[in-house]
Formats: C-alpha cells, sequence, structure tokens
C-alpha cells in the first residue's frame, strides 16, 4: 500500500500543474484523473453524442480503452491506441469532460482503475472528488482553489501559449459554468473533503503551493514511517578497530588536530554536514565520531573498481550531482532510519580554495523530512597538503529541525535553510586556511 495524496478543487486552480511537480520531486506516480474524464468527453464528442445525456454516452463506454503512460517522465493519455493527450486539453473538451463525469455510471467505468493505481504505489492523484469519493482514505488531502478571476486569468495565459485563439471573457465564462455544473450535479459533486486542508492559491506561487503540499507529505510518511533503530553494539565495536587504526595512520600522515568533540552525538541518526576540501573529508569525520556514517558519493565514482567496492563498503551510495535525486534522497533517509548517522557535504563538490560554497537543498530537505539534527563540521587547512600539514577539523553544535525554519518544502525554504547550515560551518573553518 502506498501513501496517497488527494488533489481537488475547481477549474483551472492549478491542481495539474501541482500535482505534476510533486510526483516529480518525490519521486511518486501522478494520475491526472482529470485527462480520465477528458478523453471519455473526447470520445463521446468525436462520436457525434451528446456529453450530457447518460443514454447517448453509456453505450459508448464499452469501445473505450484508456491507458496512461509515461515517456520520458511526462505522462501521455493513449485513447484506443491513439495518443490524445494534447487533443483533450481545449475548452470544448473541458465543458465536455464536466458533463460526462455526472454520470453514475462513467464514475464507475473508471473508478477501479484509480484505486488499483493508487492501491500499488505513492501517488498524487488530483481532480474533483478524489478525497471524497475515489480516496477518501488518503493520508494527505487538499483542496485547492483560487478565485474565478485568477483561475480564468491563468487559463487564459495557458491556451493563448498554445496557439489557441480564446477571448479571456469567453473564459471567465467557462470556468463560471463549470464550478456550478461541478458543484451541483448529483453525482460526486465537487466539494472539500472534512479532512482535507484548504488552500487558496490566488496570490500563491506554484513553488510555494508545492512547498506546503509537500510539507504535508512529508509529516503524514514520518508518522507512517518505521522508529529510528539503534546499529547492535558489536557492529560498532567491530567498526571501532578499523577506525582507529586509520585515526592513527592519519595522525602519523598529518598534525590532525579536533576540536569540539564536545559537541558530537552519543547516539545515531543524526546529519553530519562539512566543507568539503579533499576526497578524504568524509574519513577525517568518520574516524573521530562514535557511530557508523553512511555518505553519498558522486554517481561517478561508482563506475571506477576497486573504488566503487570500497565506498560501498563503508555504506557509501550514489546520487546524481545536479539533478532532484529521489533515489538518493529516499536512500539517505533509510539509513538514517537503520541508525546510521549521513555524513554529507552541502557544496556537492570540492572546494579547492577553500572558500565555502552554496548548500543544495538535499541537506535541508532530508532534515526536516527526518526530524533530525544538523551537526555542523568545519575542515580547515593550507591550500597544498604535505607530509605533518596541520589539519583542524571543529564540530559545531547541532542545529535543530526547528531551527531550520522549514513550514514548507518550498525552493525559498529550503535556500535559508541551506545558508544557515553553511554559515555554521563557515563560522567553523580557519579564515586563513
Amino acid at each position: 500500500m502506498g501513501l496517497n495524496c488527494a488533489i481537488d478543487g475547481p477549474s483551472g486552480a492549478g491542481k495539474s500543474t501541482i500535482a505534476k511537480e510533486l510526483a516529480r520531486r518525490l519521486g511518486f506516480v501522478y494520475v491526472d484523473t482529470g485527462a480520465l474524464y477528458r478523453s471519455i468527453g473526447y470520445y463521446v464528442v468525436s462520436k457525434g453524442a451528446k456529453t450530457s445525456s447518460a443514454e447517448e454516452v453509456v453505450p459508448l463506454l464499452g469501445d473505450i480503452s484508456i491507458e496512461l503512460k509515461y515517456v520520458d517522465g511526462v505522462q501521455r493519455v493513449i485513447l484506443n491506441g491513439e495518443d490524445v493527450s494534447d487533443k483533450i486539453r481545449t475548452p470544448e473538451i473541458s465543458m465536455a469532460a464536466s458533463n460526462v463525469s455526472a454520470i453514475p455510471e462513467v464514475r464507475d467505468f473508471l473508478l477501479n482503475l484509480q484505486r488499483d493505481i493508487a492501491g500499488k504505489n505513492d501517488i498524487i492523484m488530483d481532480g474533483r472528488d478524489i478525497g471524497t469519493v475515489i480516496l477518501p482514505s488518503a493520508e494527505v488531502k487538499v483542496f485547492l482553489t483560487a478565485s474565478a478571476e485568477e483561475r480564468a486569468r491563468r487559463r487564459f495565459e495557458e491556451l493563448k501559449d498554445k496557439g489557441q485563439n480564446v477571448v479571456y471573457e469567453d473564459v471567465l465564462n467557462d470556468i463560471n459554468q463549470r464550478d456550478y455544473n461541478d458543484s451541483h450535479r448529483e453525482t460526486a459533486p465537487l466539494k472539500k473533503a472534512d479532512d482535507a486542508v484548504e488552500l487558496d492559491t490566488t496570490s500563491m506561487t506554484v513553488d510555494e503551493v508545492v512547498g506546503s503540499i509537500e510539507k504535508l507529505i512529508i509529516e503524514a510518511q514520518r508518522e507512517e514511517s518505521v522508529p529510528f533503530k539503534k546499529i547492535p553494539a558489536f557492529r560498532r565495536w567491530l567498526f571501532a578497530i578499523p577506525r582507529f587504526i586509520v585515526r592513527v595512520g592519519f595522525s602519523i600522515v598529518f598534525n590532525l588536530k579536533y576540536e569540539g568533540t564536545e559537541n558530537l552525538p552519543d547516539h545515531g541518526s543524526v546529519i553530519l554536514a562539512g566543507n568539503h576540501r579533499t576526497w578524504f573529508d568524509p574519513v577525517l569525520i568518520a574516524i573521530r565520531v562514535k557511530y557508523i556514517s553512511a555518505y553519498m558519493a558522486k554517481a561517478e565514482l561508482f563506475d571506477h573498481f576497486p573504488l566503487n567496492v570500497i565506498i560501498r563498503a563503508v555504506h557509501g551510495f550514489p546520487t546524481r550531482r545536479n539533478s532532484a535525486d529521489v533515489s538518493a534522497l529516499t536512500r539517505a533517509e533509510e539509513a538514517i532510519r537503520k541508525g546510521y548517522n549521513l555524513t554529507i557535504f552541502p557544496e556537492g563538490t570540492r572546494s579547492k580554495d577553500g572558500k565555502i560554497g552554496r548548500a543544495k537543498s538535499g541537506v535541508a530537505f532530508i532534515a526536516s523530512k527526518c526530524g533530525v539534527p544538523v551537526y555542523p563540521v568545519g575542515i580547515s587547512f593550507k591550500s597544498k597538503l604535505h607530509f605533518r600539514s596541520k589539519i583542524t577539523v571543529r564540530f559545531g553544535k547541532p542545529i535543530s529541525p526547528e531551527e531550520l525554519h522549514i513550514n514548507s518544502m518550498s525552493k525559498t525554504d529550503l535556500r535559508a535553510a541551506g545558508e544557515l547550515i553553511m554559515s555554521n560551518i563557515a563560522g567553523l573553518v580557519d579564515s586563513d586556511a
């Protein structure tokens, strides 16, 4: 059973745009229920039947086959073998979809398909009765709304961008008419579920809306997730032996100094975030921390033997840089919940001159999703390392999830949290190093 997020609301509230972006960020399956109804409306129109007449529509259902396929990460709607993804996005078909969706037999026709998809996947499903009828047990329910004028403006701009010759007043009239049809139909009328969170998107950006819903989903995942585990004591003792040997070796090669060790956690399942200077930064941190760490490493390193074997042996896993790598974020969360610390370098790449760069969003995202503190680490040394070079590693006081002030998972909140983390790291790095 996957986690289900139901997004309802009137036409033009931005449901599809929001749902698609949420699915992309979280790695969920996106189910555009509106496209399913539009497909039926399109087929009925193509047959010259009256879309508001159950007597004319129902006999056609047996001839309809609808599939949702994903091509390059984009959902395509296949009606009887034909890709109709673009053809169903017109005002005429929009009204046809509203008409056929009021027919009980049409809703029954699609109900099992939608529930089957939801039962097997983590899904984002948007429509007009998802939280009330299709997925009444969805863990997250959201009702999106906006003023009719704003929704008409958005739809008007969308249709203009597609090259369609439309008049704003006509679009506004269609919006108002569809609102009336959807809220007054006898079968599954448009309404907010009692336990849904209502978001008025009139003055919100897409990123703000997505971030707010993403936060709700993450909180739901946290409530349903398994408790954090502890790594067995014998494994920690086993790990302590090579850690001690490597620490002695590094202390011989370099003039290694640790500060702020009183700030180190006495348990696992935390994030250790440091500035990135050399390929052995993870080792510098790990040999002083008691609990075993897992590491994110750039995917390219896993293409080389025996380096890939070594990285995996120390619980490293690949991440694709410069992209939202959902699988890597999932692996990071799994590691934390299993009791490992996560050692991560928020900048995502090594700094050759020692200057502190900007953080990627991953560290703040993981900290908020798992609800764990971030321990900043500063690594300092002169620009060139040689035998007995002085290396100072400082551990700072933990930053709690509350201190990150991530009210939503919007880019703005994640960026601000990342800047806070990097500021704390910068305060631990010698300015002349």
